[in-house]
């Protein structure tokens, strides 16, 4: 279709728009124009049209053109919605990229990218705020929808229109969004909340002279809130947040004078989140200066910079990565004006990383991720648009937002798997994503970890990417000692007290007198990972998962990891009545009710998907952590995400083999990220940490590459595999995941679909083969995959292969089969 971006069209003249709509359309749609709307019209604003019988969405603005469709007749739209666009002539270049490189459609993108008031349904649900506001003025329909929301509590966007007798009643409910009356139902719940510190502001009126020295002689008859005044204003010469504690400490005022001075309106108490780390942090004290090691590595990644788009920072754990990132920020913001994208693989560092990077860029600064509830998110859009936030942080969500000037994209722990996501469509990459969306804006790329991807660390070695590497830990801090115990050898000898081995026991002890905190790691959560009954082999199985299922003590039930099915466990065999059924593996569940009975008077938590569910949740647990009220953590891999604890001395690693076994040809690398990553939590500020890894297999090279931190060992025998057998960086892959209800079917379809393909490609075609897990919610399952060399022309692949399935679903034999495509599946 043509697109007109700045031509100025005929009152009068027929115009038509392409539309991108929240659905997952293979194509787009081309809807006409009423005359009276020629003028509103533009690229990135949004619309109103109606789609299928009853229907109404809020739809995207991608082309304009006085050319009508050819193959049907094109329906009015109802209304625009926006004055300014609300997407960047950018945004669509990234999106169709995304839906060709993805092999998705421009919907799934749309879903993904937009907060959910931007892209309203009929069906969407409005409901009114907690802290909704009487004071704000209305329009008569406004208040029509107000009235209604107080009384029955949640309206759809098609009660609404009902409600007022009009189609149009989307810039209406717009209105009441941007005034932040109302919110969209389905992102209130905010699953991760951020700690909250009470921090004092003395009230505005007394920030004027005058009405402070007549505040002075008031409270001269109340000499300890005087006190408590005197305290904030010495404090406040620092620049810095008062805290309530630090007033308290400060001033020695009492919290009754500090209760009155706030009662009084004198004082003002603002809920602010913050970093869970340590106050004393002195590494990050705000007039830091670099040392030789990262003033040396920031000249490297500028001398290249000049030269490639993207620099592979590889340093050890601890090195002091973030502060080379804050000045490459710092100098980005100074001299181009621009803005920056900084990526985390976890919303949970976010709150650990934002305090330290706000301390430099002040309000600058906007955090960004999906867990957000909308108006939040909204409204860091729109500031993004503005130019108003020169830095962002955010998951990897935050390279759907309209930035106008990205000048560099720093991308942290650059190997985590969690910048993929996996379900729903787009199956992006947000590191390959960002390299993308920055050669859009002309940026520069930075990939920082101390674990890099294989495939990062072999373009920086064949010269795609520049390559900075820090060897050393910040402050000369040694690396974790670490020593690996064998399971099998402790069994023998009758040395292991339960899960745990008389080497990690006596750390334990160790780190325990000298008041050290302990991190244990087990990548398993639950009690037991499986019942069986040892008379006739019988497993209790997820009834629409093809999986056993674990049993959690703490709930009494046996769980689905991939559906959330429950059912009360099992004591007598339900296949041959035998009362015999043992509890076999063990998750971090198992490991905590252990060690409280070895250690009845520590203080033990456990962090992982089933702890962080409850009301008090992750930030409460990483707060206790840091405030020294727990002594031991129990956790899954999320304690390998960068959290940084200055009393952190022990790491123990509970099962290694638990990692290795994976039937994955990425099973040793990322098992080698993940142990390092684990180990270097360990003894980050002045004493050396200690690391106890248990296995059975102490031989094993990665245990070894581990303990020995060395990476380019591991890199160099996981590449020469890759090139043996031809898997990435040596070829590009694409999973196809057939499924359907019915086995029979299922298999059919497979077979066929499969032979199709190997018709076209050849041996590229692998499959098709039962996945890992062969149903999941009725679903049945079966994997083909193309391999494809990386001298293959991938997007001529990819044609074919969109072409291939286009037709294959149109095969009325095959109507119910469902296709996933995942493009670079790893």
């Amino acid at each position: 279709m043509d697109t007109f971006e700045n031509d100025i069209f005929s009152e009068r003249e027929t115009l038509f728009v392409e539309v991108i709509l929240p659905l997952s359309l293979a194509k787009n749609y081309t809807y006409r124009v009423p005359f009276d709307l020629n003028d509103q019209i533009e690229i990135g604003k949004r619309v109103v049209v109606q789609f299928g019988k009853h229907k109404i969405y809020t739809a995207l603005i991608s082309g304009i053109s006085t050319v009508p469709p050819t193959i049907y007749e094109a329906k009015y739209i109802i209304d625009v919605i926006d004055s300014e666009p609300v997407i960047t002539p950018t945004q669509l270049k990234f999106w169709a990229w995304m839906t060709n490189y993805y092999m998705c459609n421009e919907g799934d993108v749309m879903s993904a990218a937009l907060p959910a008031s931007l892209k309203l349904a009929s069906e969407t649900i409005l409901i009114l705020r907690d802290d909704f506001s009487d004071e704000i003025v209305l329009t008569e329909k406004e208040e029509i929808i107000i009235s209604a929301l107080k009384k029955q509590e949640k309206l759809t966007v098609n009660d609404v229109s009902k409600l007022l007798g009009q189609k149009t009643v989307y810039p209406i409910i717009n209105n009441l969004l941007e005034k932040e009356l109302v919110l969209v139902a389905e992102e209130v719940v905010q699953k991760y909340k951020p700690l909250l510190k009470s921090f004092i502001l003395l009230n505005d009126f007394y920030t004027d002279q005058e009405h402070l020295k007549q505040l002075f002689s008031v409270l001269e008859r109340a000499p300890k809130q005087l006190d408590a005044l005197l305290g904030y204003l010495k404090l406040q010469k620092s620049n810095l947040p008062i805290s309530k504690e630090q007033l308290l400490e400060e001033s020695n005022c009492g919290a009754g004078a500090l209760k009155a001075l706030t009662d009084k309106d004198i004082f003002v108490v603002m809920k602010r989140p913050v970093s869970r780390l340590a106050a004393h942090d002195e590494e990050f004290s705000v007039n830091f200066k670099l040392n030789d090691g990262q003033q040396k590595a920031l000249s490297q990644i500028n001398q290249y910079f000049e030269e490639k788009d993207v620099v592979l920072l590889h340093g050890v754990t601890a090195s002091g990565k973030t502060q080379v990132y804050i000045k490459l920020i710092e100098e980005i913001i100074q001299n181009t004006d621009g803005q920056v994208l900084f990526l985390l693989p976890e919303i949970a560092l976010t709150t650990q990383i934002v305090e330290r990077i706000k301390r430099y860029f002040g309000n600058a600064i906007g955090v960004y991720h999906s867990k957000f509830n909308n108006s939040e998110r909204v409204e860091i859009w729109n500031k993004v648009r503005t130019g108003a936030y020169k830095v962002i942080l955010g998951a990897r969500s935050a390279v759907f937002l309209p930035f106008q000037h990205l000048k560099l994209i720093v991308v942290d722990e650059e190997h985590e798997p969690s910048y993929k996501q996996y379900d729903p469509a787009p199956r992006y990459q947000a590191r390959d994503a960002s390299i993308y969306l920055a050669h859009l804006h002309q940026a520069k790329v930075i990939l920082g970890s101390a674990t890099p991807s294989l495939e990062s660390y072999y373009n920086a070695l064949q010269g795609k990417y520049g390559l900075v590497e820090m060897k050393e830990r910040y402050g000369g801090v040694q690396l974790p000692n670490q020593q690996v115990v064998s399971i099998s050898e402790e069994t023998k000898k009758k040395t292991m007290v339960s899960y745990f081995s008389s080497v990690l026991i006596k750390d334990i002890d160790m780190a325990l007198s000298k008041k050290e905190q302990i991190v244990l790691f087990q990548n398993r959560r639950g009690y037991a990972t499986i019942l069986i009954c040892a008379t006739c082999g019988y497993t209790p199985k997820c009834v629409n998962c093809d999986v056993s299922l674990t049993y959690h003590k703490s709930s009494g039930k046996l769980h689905c990891h991939y559906c959330g099915y429950q059912q009360s466990s099992v004591n007598i065999c339900p296949a041959c009545g035998s009362v015999h059924v043992e509890q076999k593996g063990f998750g971090t569940e198992r490991i905590e009710e252990e060690l409280k009975l070895l250690y009845p008077d520590v203080t033990v938590a456990r962090l992982d998907m089933d702890s962080t569910r409850t009301k008090n949740g992750l930030q409460q647990i990483l707060n206790d952590f840091q405030d020294k009220k727990t002594d031991i953590l129990i956790g899954t891999q999320m304690v390998a995400k960068g959290l940084d604890f200055d009393n952190l001395n022990l790491i123990g690693v509970i099962n290694a083999d638990t990692l290795l076994g994976y039937p994955d040809f990425r099973a040793y690398e990322r098992s080698y990220q993940l142990l390092a990553q684990v180990a270097g939590r360990a003894g980050r500020r002045a004493d050396q940490g200690n690391v106890c890894i248990q296995t059975y297999d102490a031989n094993n090279r990665i245990i070894k590459q581990v303990v020995n931190n060395d990476y380019e060992g591991m890199y160099n025998d996981e590449i020469a595999e890759r090139e043996k057998f031809l898997y990435p960086p040596f070829s590009r892959m694409i999973f196809l995941y057939v499924k359907h209800k019915d086995a029979h079917v299922l298999d059919h379809a497979a077979f066929t679909l499969a032979n199709i393909l190997k018709a076209k490609f050849g041996k590229r075609v692998l499959g098709p083969e039962q996945p890992l897990v062969s149903r999941v919610r009725n679903l049945y399952i079966k994997q083909i995959i193309i391999k494809a060399d990386k001298h293959t022309a991938i997007q001529k692949v990819k044609d074919a292969l969109k072409e291939t399935l286009t037709d294959f679903n149109a095969t009325k034999e095959f109507k119910g089969v469902f296709m996933q495509i995942d493009v670079d599946p790893y």
